[in-house]
C-alpha cells in the first residue's frame, strides 16, 4: 500500500482580472484543513515566517496555502499602480475561493496575516467564517496620532508605505466581529507601535490572545521570537480548527 506524501503543489488564480500565483503545502493526510497566508506591503509568498509556518501545520496535519499579492513576487501588476488596501482584501478573498474550491482541502479555514498582510486578515475574516486567525505586527490604522506609515527607504520602518491616495485606513469597527484571533506583536517595533496590537486584542470579541514578544522588532528578527511565533501559531490554528480556541 503506498503511503501518502507531503507535497507542494504550484497554483494560479485571477483577482480583478491579474493572475496571481501561489504554492499549496499538502500533509500526508486526506481532507486537511488549511491556513492561508498573507504576507506584508512589501514582501511575498518567499517570506521565511510563512515557510517556517507551513512546514510546522503540515506536520500537524494541517494544509497551507502561500500566495503573492497582486504586484508582487510572481503575480501580475505593477505594485504602484495596482496596490491598495482594498485589493489586498480582494486577493485574499479570492485566494480562499480558489482554495476552498480544491477537492484535496475539506471546508476549515485558518488564516494568518504579516504586518499589513495581518490588516488584511482582520479587515475580510468576518465575511469568510474562519475558524482561526493569527496576525503578526498588524497595524490597526494608518494614523495614530502623529504617526504615520512610513515610506521603505526608512531604516527605522521598512515595508510598510502607501503613498498619500492609498494610504488612509481604519479597521476598527470591524473587530467586535472577529474572534479566535491570536496577536503576537514585539514591545519594540517601531514600525508599527504594540499600542495597535493592544487595541486590537480590546476590541475583538473572544476568545482571543495576545503575545508581547519583549525586546521584539517588526521583522522579527529575534531567533527565539521566530520559534516562539511558530510553536504558538501553529497550535492555535491546531485548536481552533478542533472547535477549541
Amino acid at each position: 500500500m503506498s503511503v501518502k506524501k507531503m507535497e507542494l503543489i504550484e497554483i494560479s488564480f485571477h483577482s480583478d482580472g491579474l493572475m496571481l500565483n501561489g504554492t499549496l503545502h499538502l500533509p500526508a493526510i486526506d481532507q486537511p484543513p488549511v491556513v492561508i497566508g498573507s504576507h506584508g506591503l512589501y514582501s511575498s509568498q518567499e517570506s521565511p515566517k510563512q515557510i517556517a509556518l507551513a512546514q510546522a501545520c503540515n506536520v500537524l496535519g494541517m494544509a497551507y496555502f502561500r500566495f503573492d499579492h497582486r504586484g508582487c513576487g510572481r503575480s501580475q501588476g505593477e505594485f504602484d499602480q495596482v496596490t491598495s488596501l482594498a485589493a489586498r482584501c480582494t486577493d485574499l478573498k479570492k485566494a480562499v475561493e480558489a482554495i476552498k474550491n480544491r477537492n484535496e482541502i475539506d471546508h476549515r479555514i485558518g488564516l494568518f496575516g504579516s504586518s499589513m498582510g495581518g490588516t488584511v486578515c482582520l479587515n475580510v475574516c468576518p465575511e469568510l467564517k474562519t475558524n482561526a486567525i493569527v496576525t503578526f505586527a498588524a497595524p490597526l490604522r494608518s494614523r495614530i496620532g502623529d504617526w504615520r506609515l512610513r515610506r521603505p527607504n526608512d531604516p527605522e520602518t521598512p515595508g510598510i508605505y502607501l503613498d498619500a491616495a492609498k494610504k488612509e485606513f481604519d479597521i476598527s469597527e470591524h473587530l467586535s466581529q472577529v474572534s479566535n484571533l491570536l496577536i503576537i506583536h514585539g514591545a519594540r517595533d517601531k514600525t508599527v507601535p504594540l499600542s495597535h496590537a493592544e487595541e486590537i486584542h480590546r476590541l475583538a470579541a473572544n476568545p482571543k490572545k495576545l503575545i508581547v514578544q519583549q525586546n521584539g522588532d517588526h521583522r522579527m528578527s529575534i531567533e527565539n521570537h521566530q520559534l516562539q511565533f511558530i510553536r504558538e501559531a501553529s497550535r492555535w490554528f491546531k485548536s481552533g480548527f478542533r472547535g477549541g480556541n
